[in-house]
């Protein structure tokens, strides 16, 4: 892939807080994409909360900021340092998430900041489980069968339609965190609250469950030419 010559300073968040056999993949892959964006040329701004990490080291970006990952400060630094891209996809579930909050806010558009590696709109079709739904109805892929919900009420209703059990999963959550088999509707008022709690939208899906299933995991990766 050629480089971009629209591009002199590049953006990049971290995935925050690292937790025992979770989430050191950012740092490293964060590591190299200081390193290797660099090289070319580029200019680097890195943003992470989290100290204790490699890509925070000093001499790794032009400028670090360790900082809270969250809507009002990633607005300052980018109106301070103008960026021309944000590369977010380094940084896991909350440099998605907040690439999104920064989108829906307007402030990318207002600095005039591209967003590289991956698009605003995929981040939604990946993350928010309607419109994911949406997604796999439309290509035709056959999906168990579920409903949204916004509320404990709202889930009861669509658990006792679909039959127990069934699983529940939050919107724009890392790995499943908040979501979880329920058997009975007592455990599910317990999980459903704490997944529309950790969902940035406050929503969550309930699903039929197809525990006992063989899983097989197949993954592709392409460019924005759809070479794979």
């Amino acid at each position: 892939m050629p480089k971009r010559n629209d591009i002199k300073k590049v953006m990049i968040i971290g995935s925050g807080p690292i937790v025992i056999g979770q989430a050191c993949e950012f740092d490293y892959s964060g590591t190299q994409a200081c390193k290797a964006l660099r090289k070319l040329g580029y200019k680097i701004v890195l943003v992470n909360s989290n100290p204790a990490t490699i890509m925070t080291d000093p001499g790794m970006a032009d400028a670090t900021y360790i900082e809270p990952l969250n809507l009002q400060t990633m607005t300052k630094i980018i109106e301070k340092e103008r960026p021309d891209a944000l590369l977010p996809n380094l940084g896991g579930q909350s440099a998605l998430n907040l690439s999104s909050e920064l989108a829906s806010a307007g402030v990318l558009k207002k600095y005039g900041v591209k967003v590289i590696g991956v698009q605003i709109d995929a981040i939604k079709r990946g993350e928010d489980r309607g419109a994911f739904k949406e997604t796999m109805n439309r290509l035709g892929i056959e999906m168990p069968k579920s409903e949204l919900a916004f509320n404990i009420e709202e889930a009861e209703k669509i658990a006792e339609e679909l039959g127990y059990p069934v699983i529940i999963r939050p919107a724009y959550t890392m790995g499943g965190t908040g979501g979880g088999a329920v058997f009975n509707v007592e455990e599910l008022r317990t999980i459903a609250a704490r997944g529309l709690s950790v969902s940035l939208v406050g929503q969550i899906l309930v699903e039929e469950s197809v525990i006992g299933w063989e899983e097989l995991e197949l993954e592709v990766v392409r460019d924005a030419k759809s070479q794979k």
